[in-house]
């Protein structure tokens, strides 16, 4: 997909992609965005999802065109509002958009305004759709729900801006998820900055469980959470719908001394080598209902004379190894990725909107940015070129 012939695109028949040379434009990916939103039939899913309440009398850029637009200013690095008067006459944007002029940036604005929040909710359940269609391309059969929560910074006095003792800093802190082995960012949701990081996460994992379950009855799904989601809400919901997951757990004196009974010194002990032990057993805290699994791994570095522990309470077979399920749940870093190029590459924590709803508004249309550029990632590239981010990419393809 990174070296193309000449080809013409379905959703304009006046438009061909070629690599013969001639006039070009920076901007030229964007024709390949539009193909895979033609693919996905976006307009229409759009139109049938988006119910904006919308008063105006004339107007010349209906509401799916111009949340269109937006999304395409974002995937090719135009993050300010402002940068649509600039591209209102732009070739490309024109003919990939199938107008002769675009939106302004007060358009944009008023746009935004028209927000409510039902539609934040319909802006989701277009995302769910659009995941849906590429699962089914793709011919995905195994999920991993990554839950996290990152930082947004505010820049003034944005409603619901608060303090983060965590990040040290004002702003936002979204909860977010993703599917660990594709890269789809599933479901998004933006907080005041002071919510603790597992606030609401049930109300937030909930329907993504029960939509999987229900529609991927035979998809093998994991929900992974660091030990900010060690919690009996997640437990329980992962439970309820028979759904597995790895949680991390925060230490604490009961699982330690438990840890230390099972760690043994041998006689010839080598103290200069570096010693990892694995242990696994049954354990109930007193916010628990019921006891748990919980995998342990001890580590003691060379020339150090004590071990140090980590917990990871799962409801995977006993068939499976604690070793393997910590290695299950390091694989959770790629998470961090995801969330870094949402945010340098889709503008994920733009805040310049003074309300909240403006705000998640903007923080939805960057997560539908992020996912179109994601599946022609994995549906058009070749593997090699899968992992490529947003800026790695050639010129030619965004």
């Amino acid at each position: 997909m990174t070296s193309l012939h000449k080809k013409q695109v379905k959703f304009n028949s006046n438009i061909t992609i070629s690599h013969t040379g001639g006039r070009l434009s920076s901007d030229s990916g964007l024709v390949l965005v539009k193909e895979v939103m033609d693919t996905f039939k976006f307009s229409d899913l759009a139109h049938s999802l988006l119910d904006i309440k919308d008063n105006r009398a004339y107007f010349k850029h209906d509401n799916v065109a111009i949340l269109e637009q937006i999304i395409m200013q974002l995937i090719a690095g135009y993050s300010a509002d402002s940068s649509a008067n600039i591209l209102r006459q732009d070739p490309v944007f024109q003919a990939v958009l199938g107008k002769k002029q675009l939106a302004s940036q007060s358009s944009i604005s008023r746009f935004l305004d028209r927000f409510t929040e039902t539609n934040i909710g319909q802006l989701q359940a277009i995302n769910q759709s659009l995941i849906d269609k590429a699962r089914l391309i793709r011919n995905d059969t195994e999920l991993i729900i990554d839950v996290d929560s990152t930082h947004s910074d505010t820049f003034g006095r944005q409603e619901q801006t608060d303090y983060n003792a965590h990040y040290q800093t004002y702003g936002y802190h979204p909860l977010v998820a993703f599917d660990g082995l594709t890269g789809d960012f599933l479901k998004a949701e933006l907080r005041s900055g002071n919510q603790y990081t597992s606030k609401g996460v049930k109300a937030f994992i909930d329907p993504l469980l029960h939509h999987y379950k229900s529609t991927l009855p035979h998809t093998e799904i994991l929900v992974r959470g660091d030990s900010g989601f060690a919690t009996p809400e997640v437990y329980e919901s992962c439970e309820a719908t028979k759904i597995q997951y790895v949680i991390r757990l925060k230490s604490n004196r009961r699982l330690s001394q438990l840890t230390e009974h099972s760690v043994l010194y041998g006689d010839n002990q080598e103290w200069d080598e570096r010693e990892v032990r694995y242990f696994s057993l049954p354990y109930q805290a007193q916010s628990w209902s019921k006891p748990r699994r919980v995998c342990m791994r001890s580590v003691r570095e060379g020339g150090e004379l004590l071990f140090h522990h980590a917990f990871i309470v799962t409801n995977l077979s006993d068939n499976i190894s604690p070793e393997d399920i910590f290695s299950l749940y390091g694989k959770r870093g790629t998470m961090e990725n995801f969330i870094k190029e949402a945010k340098s590459g889709f503008y994920f924590d733009k805040t310049d909107s003074p309300r909240f709803l403006e705000n998640h508004v903007r923080m939805m249309i960057s997560v539908l940015a992020y996912n179109l550029v994601n599946f022609l990632k994995t549906i058009g590239f070749d593997k090699v070129n899968q992992g490529m981010t947003i800026h790695s990419m050639p010129a030619d393809i965004a």
